[in-house]
């Protein structure tokens, strides 16, 4: 079993996820001096080369299947080298192209990375049956939710053993170092055959329900990309609770990487759709609960991450199978089309910035500020009240796809 080996790898990977966007506004903003109207532009910009530059990551891995080691190596050196020339960077005159530059290999090799081990679920798990992908779909996940939360509390403890500058430097080549260790471990898993599809269309997509999976992929995407991006801000500014957010950050997806496991078992019995329908309620409350939150509870919004930790966990380990699957039975090339779902995943991410960002900043939100009531009032609405409403169309969706859970 390769199971363990795709936890390594994948965790690797989830640094370059979520928790830069979780860290990245406030080291641009404090140590580099880059306005958050202006990272979220930069964030949006580089979307517009993974439009390109993603599709065709999958059609590569596609054309040479027999390259897959390559790849994966490829991808894991941009990482460790692109974590510590990102978190070195200093204000000067050259910062935000260095910043743009250094962002699109971190991006490119991220993109590559979870293009290639997504696309290849099928041979990854012990069988090509739904039950044995999911199952290896919650090692995978389990392994991205364990680099999350690593990467989202690792400045914290390198500031609190001593580290300077927020503890970024440090960070930067802890994680350097983390995909070097952990692209040697993880090589076994790409000497596995690969399977090869036909080529697709998109008239092949529609038909085997993989089309509709994107839309509903980057609906669902944004709600947590809001909330990733604006944690550190709601945690520190709104709720005034400085300290917290690590803490926080770990008992989210903590509470996500828990409830794998459960997800994988009730899908498993109840059908995808129904689980997700038990799922989505979950981070709809959260948001709820959040939007209500009194200066200081910290239980109440404890208990928030405990709730929305668990629906994200559904999402992470449910959606993936599902247009796996769905591109696995009409017999499809699966990595080109998870191309197209990396760049669904990462556009939720960058307009997320770049709508939220802007938006808090014309209100006058500074980080770390005294802030006025109607720029909390702002942030607030930003991320909550919006998170919520999409969230709800993302589960009118849900509620369109056939019992089954793999749509028609």
């Amino acid at each position: 079993m390769h199971y363990p080996r795709v936890s390594i790898y994948a965790l690797m990977l989830a640094a370059a996820g979520i928790p830069l966007y979780i860290h990245l506004p406030r080291f641009a903003s404090v140590n580099l001096g880059i306005g958050l109207g202006t990272i979220g532009t930069i964030l949006l910009a580089i979307r517009l080369i993974d439009l390109l530059q993603d599709p065709l990551f999958g059609w590569a891995i596609d054309r040479w299947p027999q390259a897959q080691r390559g790849f994966a190596l490829i991808a894991a050196f941009g990482l460790a080298v692109g974590f510590p020339l990102l978190f070195s960077l200093t204000e000067g005159s050259n910062t935000v192209v260095w910043l743009v530059g250094i962002l699109v290999l971190l991006f490119s090799s991220y993109s590559l990375g979870m293009i290639l081990m997504y696309a290849r679920s099928i041979t990854l798990a012990a069988t090509p049956a739904p039950d044995d992908v999911m199952t290896m779909a919650t090692f995978r996940e389990g392994g991205m939710l364990a680099g999350v939360v690593l990467a989202a509390i690792a400045p914290a403890t390198f500031v609190a053993l001593g580290a300077s500058t927020q503890g970024y430097p440090a960070f930067g080549v802890f994680l350097g170092a983390l995909a070097v260790t952990c692209a040697t471990v993880s090589f076994p898993i790409w000497r596995r055959r690969p399977v090869v599809g036909k080529p697709i269309t998109v008239s092949d997509l529609k038909y085997s329900g993989a089309l509709r999976l994107l839309g509903l992929a980057l609906v669902n995407s944004l709600p947590v990309a809001i909330t990733s991006t604006l944690f550190l801000f709601f945690v520190e500014d709104r709720l005034q609770l400085p300290g917290k957010a690590g803490p926080l950050l770990i008992l989210f997806f903590l509470s996500a990487g828990l409830s794998l496991p459960i997800w994988t078992k009730l899908s498993q019995r109840r059908g995808a759709k129904q689980t997700l329908l038990l799922a989505m309620p979950l981070a709809i409350l959260g948001f709820v609960g959040a939007a209500f939150l009194s200066t200081g509870n910290l239980v109440g919004f404890a208990l928030i991450c405990i709730a929305s930790g668990a629906a994200l966990g559904a999402d992470m380990v449910i959606l993936p199978t599902m247009f796996s699957v769905a591109l696995n039975r009409a017999g499809l090339e699966p990595s080109f089309a998870f191309g197209i779902w990396s760049f669904a995943g990462k556009l939720g991410l960058a307009l997320a910035a770049f709508l939220v960002l802007p938006l808090l900043e014309s209100q006058g939100f500074e980080p770390g500020t005294s802030n006025t009531a109607s720029a909390l009032a702002s942030l607030n609405i930003s991320y909550a009240v919006i998170p919520c409403l999409l969230k709800l169309a993302a589960l009118g969706l849900v509620l369109t796809l056939p019992s089954e859970g793999t749509p028609s």
